[in-house]
């Protein structure tokens, strides 16, 4: 008998794949628009490569290091699907929630992919787009592929394979990637930050964002794509799905009001800046949780984390690392929270798939256990991290040169700028402008020939 497939599920798997794929240029625009003006199109670019580079690797053989037969005590899988070949079918049609391998595959490919270009946001203005290219193939394949398995890849399945160890050994609970993407990336944001090293300037020149707009338009475009991250992680058009969508919804209302408060109780206003970041933080801490609480709880998560991150930015200030658009306090620290808060409200009332928290009556083995998955993978991240950036540091070199840093990373990389003022006219006379600051505090202004001074 051919295989059954449940169109409906499949329809919305490669729906949510196409909204996980959206989240990437929504957040070149969010990190875009927080970086300086001479500065925008290279970060457009590290994010954009992301989706080249890791799409590629993860057709030759990603996707089978991920989610191929365990090969090595959990660890790793094996190259059984190099190619995107070899995938197994369900030929009695007995499962009715049998979805094609193929939409599977391309749905875990955008977590792929927008895992390093989260890490982009701690080093922008002062690395080369080749060492970046480079250190994104290397990472990908020796730290987010294994990671991956870890995680995702649970026994059974479309088969009868054995996946990685957090997710069957250890029996952490992290239903769309709070491990695997979020620590994981605010790991290696950190590694990368101290080793690379600070801006020139900084911190006495932080530099201001040059485009509130575009930070507000890719928080938008990162909420709007996230429901295709956690409620397509239910495979399905199903309950879970509603649950997971629901609560990504409530978590980010929440973090949004938690940034909000901490910022008018610190800084005496609100701003749109740290109300983008507040969304951000909310969606990133309900990742791991969002099938595995109840909406009350999601709430919880999502101020929680939005109150805790917003308290976390001024850490790189303390410690003296230059994470420029706080990867760390996001990501890392947003993903620590929602990872380790399943151990206080996660709740079986909703999920059978779930665990009951210490709230719900079950102690403190489920924190424990997603203590062990969290910090895991953020010292495994960390220090193959750091490794692989001393290796191209030492190698091709990673960090562009003062001169270039000074002059504007997007002419010495790219050759272009993000915005033309040739058409712009100052006190009557036309005229060519070089450069715009990130503060936009100068316009550097040449006349062109003829022209009234």
């Amino acid at each position: 008998m051919p295989p059954t497939i449940n169109s409906g599920s499949t329809a919305w798997v490669l729906t949510s794949a196409a909204l996980v794929m959206l989240m990437t240029p929504g957040l070149a625009f969010f990190y875009g628009g927080m970086v300086r003006s001479r500065s925008v199109l290279n970060m457009l670019m590290m994010n954009f490569m992301c989706l080249a580079i890791v799409g590629v690797l993860w057709c030759l053989y990603g996707f089978s290091l991920a989610f191929g037969n365990d090969s090595f005590g959990g660890l790793i899988g094996n190259f059984q699907y190099l190619g995107l070949g070899n995938f197994p079918t369900d030929p009695t049609g007995a499962d009715p929630d049998y979805i094609p391998l193929y939409a599977f595959a391309m749905f875990q490919l955008m977590f792929a992919v927008i895992t390093p270009a989260l890490i982009s946001g701690a080093i922008p203005d002062r690395v080369k787009f080749w060492s970046w290219s480079v250190f994104v193939a290397l990472w990908a394949t020796i730290v987010y592929f294994p990671v991956a398995h870890w995680v995702f890849d649970f026994d059974g399945g479309n088969s009868a394979e054995t996946g990685g160890w957090i997710a069957n050994q250890l029996g952490a609970l992290d239903f769309a990637g709070g491990t695997a993407v979020h620590i994981n990336a605010g790991a290696a944001g950190l590694a990368l930050a101290l080793v690379i090293g600070k801006r020139r300037g900084w911190p006495r020149d932080p530099g201001r964002p040059h485009s509130i707009p575009f930070v507000l338009l890719g928080a938008s475009l990162l909420w709007f794509g996230w429901f295709g991250f956690n409620a397509g992680s239910a495979l399905g058009a199903n309950d879970v799905a509603g649950i997971a969508f629901t609560n990504t919804m409530l978590a980010t209302c929440a973090a949004t009001i938690g940034w909000l408060i901490v910022e008018q109780a610190r800084d005496g206003k609100p701003t749109t800046l740290g109300a983008a970041s507040g969304a951000v933080a909310g969606l990133v801490a309900i990742t791991p949780a969002c099938a595995y609480v109840n909406p009350v709880g999601a709430l919880a998560v999502g101020v929680i984390a939005g109150a805790v991150c917003a308290l976390c930015v001024s850490i790189k200030f303390r410690l003296g690392f230059d994470d420029s658009l706080d990867v760390v306090a996001v990501h890392l620290v947003g993903g620590l929270v929602g990872t380790l808060l399943i151990g206080f409200f996660g709740t079986t009332s909703l999920n059978s798939s779930s665990a009951d928290g210490l709230f719900y009556g079950g102690g403190f083995s489920q924190l424990g256990i997603q203590a062990i998955a969290a910090f895991s993978v953020m010292i495994y991240s960390f220090v193959v991290t750091a490794i692989l950036a001393l290796i191209i540091k030492a190698t091709m070199g990673f960090r562009v040169t003062d001169e270039d840093e000074s002059s504007g990373i997007d002419e010495s990389q790219h050759a272009e700028s993000g915005y033309d003022y040739s058409g712009l006219r100052i006190g009557g006379a036309s005229s060519s402008v070089f450069e715009s600051s990130a503060a936009g505090d100068r316009v550097a202004a040449t006349p062109r020939e003829g022209s009234a001074p």
